[in-house]
């Protein structure tokens, strides 16, 4: 294992801890499995996966199922923040390195955003939800510290040349949901194109010399730093 996957690792372990922490043994067992069978019923037939189905995969009865999860949009809220969790835990180790990587290695922005095509592509079927801030960016704090580590990488990307200088957090951000979407499009037919896709937008965010300049606007990185200070490079 090396290093980026032992810290995919860990920040799973994390995430999953964290969500389930203060329940019981067996209510945390029965959580962890209602949520590993509504994963691989959402990844086979989407969002109108049942819940009888669920609840029929985890070997628990509706009871269960309903004492953990009221509603079935409860349930699909839990997925997204067991997903988002992970990402934000190995944004957190990521960005800690700064610019201390071997020679030749990814930088952090690159390693976090192949990161989270490998958490949206284990969970495909469940990602609609996973950007859709709520309540809205500026009072989720969560949200506001992954975008702030996003822009920390991104400047210590920039600093180190790895990425061109006019990129923005914004064309990071639509980079993700462009991905979610891809994933979420693929994943019955080919699974592993995010991973081609990736490569090319990362290609695109490299400098190179002798290429043609942007010709259009950055978006207002509004769109993505709503309530978030201004990260510091």
């Amino acid at each position: 294992m090396n290093d980026s996957q032992g810290r995919a690792a860990a920040a799973a372990g994390t995430a999953t801890a964290r969500t389930g922490k203060g329940l019981r043994r067996d209510a945390a067992e029965n959580r962890a499995r209602l949520l590993r069978a509504a994963w691989e019923a959402f990844a086979e037939h989407g969002a109108d996966a049942g819940v009888e189905e669920i609840a029929r995969r985890a070997g628990v009865g509706m009871g269960t199922l309903y004492r953990r999860f009221p509603t079935k949009d409860a349930l699909i809220n839990e997925l997204s923040e067991v997903i988002f969790e992970s990402i934000l835990e190995y944004a957190r180790m990521s960005a800690a390195l700064g610019t201390d990587r071997a020679p030749g290695a990814p930088s952090g922005l690159e390693e976090s955003l192949f990161h989270m095509g490998e958490v949206m592509a284990s969970h495909h079927g469940c990602l609609a939800r996973l950007w859709q801030a709520s309540p809205p960016p500026e009072q989720d704090e969560r949200r506001t510290e992954l975008w702030q580590l996003m822009g920390q990488m991104l400047d210590q990307a920039k600093a180190t040349g790895d990425v061109r200088p006019e990129l923005t957090l914004t064309d990071v951000y639509l980079s993700v949901l462009a991905l979610r979407s891809l994933i979420d499009d693929t994943a019955g037919t080919g699974p592993d194109l995010w991973r081609r896709y990736l490569e090319v937008v990362l290609a695109g965010f490299r400098p190179t010399p002798g290429a043609r300049p942007l010709a259009y606007q950055p978006a207002d990185d509004t769109l993505v730093t709503r309530g978030i200070p201004k990260h510091r490079h």
